[in-house]
C-alpha cells in the first residue's frame, strides 16, 4: 500500500485490531498513530505520535496522510458526563476530520454508529449524528462512516457491564433480529476492522454508510 495512513483511536478496540492488522500485512511502514497516551503495542515501524488534543491539527498538518481513520470513542460512564462525551466523540472526531482535509487527506474512514442522527432524540445517537454532519462538512473526495452494531471483541482495561451483558445475551438477540433489524445484530470488532483493510483500497468517490450487512459483505 503506498498511502500514508494515519489512525487516531488506535488504543481501542477496532483501532488496535486494524493497527496489527497493517503491521501484519507489511504496511506499517507508511502507517502513523496519533495518540492521547503512549502505545504498548507492537506497532512494527509505524511512527507513533504522543500529543495533547489541541496540538492534533498541527500533528496532521505535518503528516499530510492520504487516508484518515477515526476509531475515536468512549462511553458516558468513562467520560463522566454528557459534556465530556460530546468533547471527544463529535469535538475531537470533527477536529481530526477539519484537520485531515487540510493537511490533503482525500479518504476519511470513521467508526460510527447504527442510528447516528443530528435529529434523534437519544443524546448519544445525536452526538454520534452531529459527528457525521461535521465529517461530511469537510467534502472528502471519499467518506466512508462505518454503524456497525453491539460490538464483541476483547477489550483492554475497559469494562463495560451493560455491554458485557448485551453481548452475553447476543446469540439469542441475533436469531430475532431480520430484514432491516440485521444492522442491530452484535458483530464481531475483527470484521470492522478486515472491512476498514478493504475500504482503504477502494477508489471509488463519493459518501458511503456501511451498516452491518455491508460490512459482513467485505470480509
Amino acid at each position: 500500500m503506498s498511502s500514508k495512513i494515519l489512525i487516531v483511536g488506535a488504543t481501542g478496540l477496532i483501532g488496535g485490531l486494524l493497527t496489527r492488522n497493517l503491521v501484519e500485512h507489511g504496511a506499517d511502514q507508511k502507517l502513523h498513530l496519533l495518540l492521547r497516551r503512549p502505545y504498548r503495542e507492537d506497532v512494527g515501524k509505524a511512527k507513533i505520535h504522543v500529543q495533547l488534543q489541541e496540538n492534533w491539527p498541527t500533528t496532521i498538518a505535518k503528516i499530510k496522510p492520504d487516508i484518515v481513520i477515526s476509531c475515536l470513542g468512549s462511553t458516558m460512564k468513562k467520560a463522566g458526563s454528557k459534556e465530556e462525551f460530546a468533547a471527544v466523540d463529535r469535538d475531537l472526531v470533527g477536529a481530526v476530520a477539519a484537520a485531515a482535509k487540510a493537511a490533503g487527506a482525500k479518504q476519511f474512514i470513521a467508526i460510527s454508529s447504527t442510528m447516528a442522527n443530528s435529529s434523534a432524540s437519544s443524546f448519544y445517537l445525536k452526538t454520534k449524528g452531529e459527528a457525521e454532519d461535521l465529517m461530511r462538512a469537510q467534502a472528502f473526495d471519499r467518506l466512508d462512516i462505518i454503524r456497525p452494531g453491539l460490538l464483541r471483541g476483547q477489550r483492554n482495561n475497559d469494562n463495560r457491564l451493560g455491554e458485557g451483558l448485551a453481548i452475553a445475551a447476543s446469540p439469542i438477540m441475533d436469531l430475532l433480529l431480520h430484514g432491516k433489524l440485521r444492522r442491530y445484530r452484535s458483530i464481531l470488532a475483527s470484521d470492522v476492522a478486515d472491512a476498514i483493510m478493504v475500504l482503504m483500497n477502494e477508489t471509488a468517490p463519493g459518501e458511503f454508510v456501511h451498516e452491518n450487512d455491508a460490512i459482513w459483505e467485505m470480509v
